[in-house]
């Protein structure tokens, strides 16, 4: 199950890193949690598809450097790695994008269900973010 889990996970971030939101999608259960970082907690498959839109709209990312550890019966999983990014879009309540480049380390955890992931929690430093970005 540990295997499973771990190659599941990785799975999820080569679709992420090929800017592939439809296999992102695919390897999600219907009604996902999507815990945002210092933000709302989102359920289901196409609320996760529209913050995957507007994540596109206004930054270009790669996680690298990536590590994914699972429990033994692979019903937990945790993934650290390195954000490599561009801020290309001004977002929301965030400083004027213009193409800053940012390097953010991330912490991820997920459940999986049934081979595909129930949820998502990512957790990164936003005011490292902000001070990358000259906010």
């Amino acid at each position: 199950m540990t295997t499973s889990t771990v190659h599941l996970i990785t799975r999820y971030y080569g679709a992420f890193n090929a800017g592939d939101s439809a296999g992102m999608l695919a390897l999600l259960a219907d009604d996902v949690r999507h815990d945002i970082n210092e933000g709302e907690t989102q359920t289901g498959r196409e609320a996760f598809a529209a913050f995957l839109d507007r994540m596109d709209a206004h930054y270009r990312e790669q996680a690298r450097e990536l590590v994914v550890m699972a429990t033994p019966g692979g019903e937990r999983a945790a993934a650290e790695f390195v954000i490599h990014g561009e801020y290309l879009k001004t977002d929301a309540g965030l400083p004027e994008a213009a193409g800053q480049r940012y390097v953010l380390p991330v912490g991820a955890f997920f459940e999986v269900r049934g081979g595909l992931i129930a949820r998502v929690t990512n957790y990164y430093n936003l005011a490292d973010w902000t001070r990358q970005v000259g906010g």
